[in-house]
């Protein structure tokens, strides 16, 4: 990788500072220079550094003072400090030491010396540069499949996150594929997977907007949990982002009318344990946040009932959208591993009352 370095000069005699510049730049380096060390700070706050040459003894503020704040600060710490000591400044050496100096250069600067010095911190500076860069692009991708309600909790007590499941009331929201056993038959899988991660990425950035948590996904449908403190709220906003989901499976369609897709929905709500699950592999523990209970399972038989582009929902979800949405009641089922029947509603769309 190709880095275009920027270093910061800070002296306050304009003899150093304009022989630094003209070597710095000759050998191809941005340069930003400063007189003191409360304008190095200054400096820093609004260029973006990779390293700074710093001089001892200046005006308004010393270098040691200016190396101890910049390797004290979270934001700063990570950029390279070379100090630069007279001949025989041994004690000022250990001075920057104290202070956290990356490393010293001795004045009257030496060309080679200079470049040696500087090459070795910036080589390293872009090294460690590099490895966060990858790192935060991992993280930002792994963070994508981790439940939002997840990384609330950790952050609030990233020690030891409370992941137990507890009881809490929920609407849970199961998504099919419609006719994904065809579509297997019909297209190869490179060609399938592909189709349905379009698709399902553009459900998972709705879903998210909404304020779900996608649990899981498998290769025709995925789960998602609704919580608010407000009962009603988070079912109202599970039926919500359904149609949605339907609106957004139309506008693919229209992009992509050689393989379109359908959808079916299944939505319940009431209180579920809803927490971490933890899974332990040969080589591996892997944890994952879900919703399980009765009320899971009623939405998963719901989704399975479910035609092409409908959404059913539990006599629970019905009676917490009010007036909201024009329903039709289905049928009244006997669901499988469900012991009492239930009335089963479609959601046609939203009342005219609203």
């Amino acid at each position: 990788m190709i880095h275009h370095s920027k270093i910061l000069i800070v002296d306050d005699e304009p003899f150093n500072v304009d022989y630094l510049v003209q070597e710095l730049e000759d050998l191809g380096y941005e340069t930003v220079t400063a007189t003191n060390g409360q304008e190095a700070l200054e400096k820093v706050n609004t260029e973006a550094l990779d390293l700074i040459l710093l001089d001892v003894m200046m005006p308004v503020m010393d270098g040691f003072t200016v190396c101890r704040i910049l390797k004290g600060n979270d934001e700063t710490r990570l950029i390279p400090i070379v100090i630069m000591t007279a001949l025989d400044g041994f004690e000022d050496r250990i001075k920057g030491i104290e202070a956290g100096a990356d490393d010293f250069l001795t004045k009257p600067v030496n060309h080679r010396e200079l470049i040696a010095r500087i090459q070795t911190v910036l080589k390293l500076k872009h090294t460690i540069d590099d490895r966060i860069s990858r790192l935060l692009k991992i993280k930002d991708h792994l963070s994508k499949f981790v439940p939002e309600a997840v990384k609330h909790i950790v952050s609030a007590n990233p020690e030891a996150p409370e992941l137990a499941k507890r009881e809490r009331d929920v609407s849970v929201m199961f998504l099919d594929i419609s006719g994904y056993t065809d579509l297997t038959e019909l297209l190869s899988a490179e060609v399938l997977n592909t189709l349905v991660e379009r698709y399902f990425s553009t459900f998972l950035d709705q879903i998210h907007e909404a304020g779900g948590d996608i649990n899981e996904t498998a290769g025709d449908g995925f789960m998602t949990i609704f919580q608010n403190n407000d009962p009603q709220m988070h079912a109202v906003r599970s039926v919500e982002t359904a149609f949605s989901l339907l609106i957004a499976t139309d506008t693919l369609n229209r992009e992509n009318n050689h393989h379109p897709l359908s959808i079916h929905i299944g939505i319940n709500s009431g209180t579920a344990l809803v927490g971490s699950t933890r899974f332990e592999g040969l080589r591996r523990t892997r944890w994952t946040f879900t919703a399980t209970g009765p009320v899971t399972n009623l939405s998963a038989r719901l989704v399975a009932s479910a035609g092409p582009g409908h959404i059913l929902i539990g006599p629970e979800t019905m009676l917490r959208l009010g007036e909201r949405y024009r329903l039709e009641k289905v049928s009244r089922q006997h669901l499988k591993n469900i012991v009492e029947a239930i009335d089963v509603y479609r959601v046609l769309g939203l009342s005219l009352k609203t």
